[in-house]
């Protein structure tokens, strides 16, 4: 079977728009700058994401290529530049129910910036340097602040797959790969789904293991160019063949990897697998 990169995308703020790259450079912890920085209750440093704000998605999101900066975009609040402060005031922040520690905040104007986009009170954070977070699964891995893996992998077979069973229902119109907030999408001549089988793989000079694979929730709903939620496909679809009978039943589409050896990987190069899982046949 013949693999290539297909497409390459970090998201610098957890739960909103991502940007499309070429090349990237891949660390212990994924894309750079992937999800590096978050955004949480003013109140109480409860992270927030798409499943309870699903206007996050629409909200543009680059870092420029020192670090030093990062580009917002939205409808209302307009264009805003933060300079990034990597080791400033901290306040403490918490992910489904589980305490991180503190994180930099990342000032007022970015705050207020985000309050006004999302009609909440919220403030932007950043990782601390020296961040140390563990994944899980059977290569946990490191991560920063995505939900608990460093690189979300799909495929162009897999998406293919699932919009050839949308179209036989006839009511909807097939969904784009953005739904699922892919790391590194693969393209290839392998059956759909055929990256749940990969235990390891290299492209460029970067070396994955799988981790688990990627239990689905509602943001597959939402668009993730006008924020909206715009259902019931693709779960309603994937709910017909893509259940985790270990996960209780939940719905699953692409896997999750730790990152094993660092190094940059880019758009076209060809991906070696090295192992196989054990088949697993979700229901």
């Amino acid at each position: 079977m013949t693999i290539t990169v297909h497409s390459l995308v970090y998201y610098p703020v957890k739960g909103c728009a991502g940007t499309s790259v070429d090349s990237a450079r891949v660390t212990v912890t994924g894309l750079a700058h992937d999800r590096t920085f978050m955004v949480v209750a003013a109140a109480d440093g409860v992270f927030r994401s798409q499943r309870t704000h699903p206007a996050m998605a629409a909200i543009g999101a680059r870092v420029d290529d020192s670090g030093a900066v990062l580009a917002l975009s939205a409808q209302g609040p307009g264009p805003l530049r933060v300079t990034v402060d990597p080791d400033g005031p901290r306040r403490e922040v918490s992910m489904f129910g589980r305490a991180l520690g503190p994180a930099v905040d990342q000032g007022d104007e970015a705050a207020e910036w985000f309050s006004e986009a999302l009609g909440t009170a919220s403030r932007l954070v950043r990782v601390v340097p020296g961040f140390d977070r563990d994944g899980w699964g059977e290569t946990p891995g490191k991560v920063n602040f995505a939900d608990a893996h460093a690189v979300l992998v799909t495929s162009t077979a897999s998406l293919a797959g699932l919009n050839a069973r949308i179209a036989e229902r006839g009511d909807a119109a097939p969904v784009p790969m953005d739904r699922f907030r892919p790391n590194i999408v693969l393209a290839g001549d392998g059956e759909p789904h055929f990256e749940d089988h990969v235990a390891g793989m290299s492209a460029g000079g970067v070396r994955l293991a799988f981790s688990t694979r990627a239990i689905r929730c509602n943001v597959p709903l939402v668009d993730q160019r006008t924020g909206r939620r715009a259902g019931p496909e693709p779960v309603r679809t994937l709910a017909t063949y893509r259940r985790e009978p270990e996960f209780g039943n939940k719905l699953s589409f692409g896997v999750k990897n730790a990152v094993v050896r660092e190094g940059v990987v880019r758009v076209g190069d060809p991906v070696s697998v090295h192992s196989a899982v054990a088949e697993r046949t979700p229901g």
